[in-house]
């Protein structure tokens, strides 16, 4: 053997060799105790009691039926308490009771643990086959408001400010509606990419999908590991993404096409992630294909934006091939100021770390920082997030196999799945701490959507998470670490009201430095906590830098730990409230 065979031989051998220290050192790693952080599924005692319906429990004829839906950790009441909106879903040959319809629904937080369902109240509750959600303060006017997206119409909820809210999605033109065959609208964010202060919507679309004509799995062709599941994507035709601008009277034109955004090789869309990829100051997106390869739209800065997913090594996996992208996030996992992305896949695939190194390019880490240990589960949610307030980002990956007729065998982990935990060494490497994590990492359920934030002001974060026909998860965080931390609300003036977009950089004294951006959307389908979290370490405070979407900078300061700072732009103001002890 020589030449360049000779050469990739050497190459996988030292693969090898990488990759089983790797392994070697997580399991090190996995059995020591002092994780210091558990994770408790606190959901019954909470009052989320409402199971989510999504297709057939045992058997789906439909692709449809298989997705499942969002989750969105929401101040909508800007009290200062997170809320949780449940996306839901529906069921095929199905004749429900008058009022017993599956809708989304929206619980308040009582601020003692508890949730009260306020659905009715709220106005919220639609039915239909929901998919994902996403929140921005759309016409500035100080309250956040709600998009859903559906296999179908969407909605745009518009929060009125008194708990209530309007269904504006008509007269702001975003039903994403078309003749003749519905969308199938899944991520979704709020964006303002011209960055002329109002809030823009992109949609990612999955599949053309029309049930007279998809393949069934009676035919006998559609077929995994030898049990007759529902058909595609692969097969079948793909969807178009939708990037609607805001005219700044609360209304939208659809600017797909002269934006550049139907201009890209992938389809199939599921998880949409935006921030400023390459640091120049203007809003980028990235969008998980399921089964094809991945987008990245860079942003030109004159309203247009060019696909470069290819090029700039995000499209694939690290040996070239597509992958089923569900679930996208990003931190700057290492510290320098670059935003990394992680994403999940199908079962007998790895996640995927791709690490920024600037200049539109990344190298795939997967499995240099030790996300190449599990390839048995199907991956859905993703979320960096700091789990023991070290400052270092954290990746916490949910689970569930997409076809119920896996059943609940410990083939590929079964259809039931548990989450994977992986901690952040601060080396680049992650160790896979799941079995460390507490029940609400290990219990078993089929999950989807997942959305990160700190629903009892403890300063630990939270999670919650929605499943396939159960009930959902709040994995409430026990943080015994004794490690410090700080929250920032920003409110935009020049800038978007929700100050979506918004740069912030953290230094802690010992020079650690930590870098994250106020984000709509994100995960799978799902939209995480507007306010942003900071681990501290052992720091009893730490300076902050804001670059606001306008592009304004500020210069906050030495802000105290354990504390929740509120952020005025223009105002060169902070505004200070403790924090509860945690």
């Amino acid at each position: 053997m020589s030449g360049p065979h000779l050469a990739s031989r050497r190459g996988f051998v030292k693969s090898l060799c990488r990759t089983a220290a790797v392994f070697a050192f997580d399991d090190l790693v996995q059995g020591q105790p002092g994780l210091g952080v558990e994770f408790v599924n606190v959901a019954r005692e909470a009052g989320l009691n409402q199971k989510t319906i999504f297709g057939g429990e045992k058997h789906n004829r439909y692709l449809v039926e298989t997705t499942g839906c969002g989750v969105a950790f929401y101040d909508y009441d800007h009290d200062g308490w997170l809320d949780i909106f449940l996306v839901n879903g529906s069921r095929f040959d199905t004749k429900w009771a008058p009022g017993q319809a599956p809708v989304s629904r929206l619980f308040k937080n009582n601020r003692d643990g508890t949730f009260t369902d306020v659905t009715a109240k709220a106005g919220v509750g639609y039915h239909g086959w929901g998919q994902g959600c996403c929140v921005g303060d759309y016409n500035n006017d100080g309250f956040d408001d709600l998009f859903v997206t559906y296999w179908g119409e969407c909605k745009l909820w518009r929060n009125r400010g008194d708990g209530t809210f309007e269904d504006a999605t008509r007269k702001a033109g975003v039903t994403a509606a078309r003749p003749g065959l519905p969308r199938w609208n899944t991520g979704c964010a709020f964006v303002d990419y011209d960055r002329d202060g109002h809030l823009d919507l992109f949609i990612a679309n999955y599949i053309d999908f029309d049930l007279k004509k998809v393949p069934v799995p009676e035919g006998g062709t559609c077929k995994y590991k030898g049990l007759a599941v529902a058909c595609g994507p692969p097969g079948l035709p793909g969807g178009k993404n939708i990037l609607y601008r805001n005219n700044g009277d609360g209304t939208f034109r659809d600017v797909s096409k002269e934006a550049g955004i139907l201009d890209t090789p992938g389809t199939y869309g599921l998880g949409v992630l935006v921030g400023d990829f390459d640091n120049d100051g203007w809003p980028d997106i990235y969008v998980a294909n399921d089964s094809t390869s991945s987008a990245l739209y860079k942003n030109n800065h004159d309203g247009t934006f060019s696909e470069i997913a290819i090029e700039a090594g995000v499209a694939y996996s690290a040996d070239g091939k597509s992958q089923a992208g569900m679930g996208v996030a990003a931190a700057d996992y290492d510290g320098d100021g670059r935003l990394d992305i992680v994403k999940t896949n199908f079962a007998g695939d790895t996640s995927t770390l791709y690490r920024n190194q600037g200049e539109n390019t990344y190298e795939d880490q997967t499995l240099q920082a030790g996300l190449g240990r599990n390839t048995r589960f199907l991956g859905w949610g993703a979320a960096f997030l700091d789990i023991d307030n070290d400052g270092l980002p954290d990746i916490l990956l949910a689970n569930g196999h997409v076809y119920p007729e896996v059943g609940d065998t410990d083939a590929e982990a079964g259809y039931r799945q548990r989450k994977v935990l992986y901690r952040n060494l601060g080396s680049g490497r992650f160790a896979d701490v799941s079995l460390a994590g507490g029940s609400g990492i290990t219990e078993t359920v089929a999950a989807r959507g997942m959305a990160v934030g700190d629903f009892n002001n403890d300063g630990a974060l939270d999670v919650v998470v929605n499943c396939v026909n159960d009930l959902p998860q709040l994995l409430r965080s026990t943080n015994r670490t004794g490690h410090n931390w700080l929250k920032l609300k920003l409110i935009g003036t020049r800038s978007n009201r929700s100050a979506i977009g918004a740069r912030v950089t953290c230094r802690t004294p010992d020079g650690r430095l930590q870098t994250q951006e106020v984000r709509s959307g994100g995960g799978y389908l799902s939209q995480s906590a507007l306010e942003l979290h900071f681990g501290l370490g052992t720091a009893e405070s730490a300076e902050v830098d804001v670059r606001w979407p306008s592009g304004e900078t500020y210069r906050a300061g030495r802000l105290t730990a354990k504390a929740v700072h509120r952020l005025t732009e223009g105002t060169n103001r902070v505004a200070t409230a403790p924090g509860r002890p945690g």
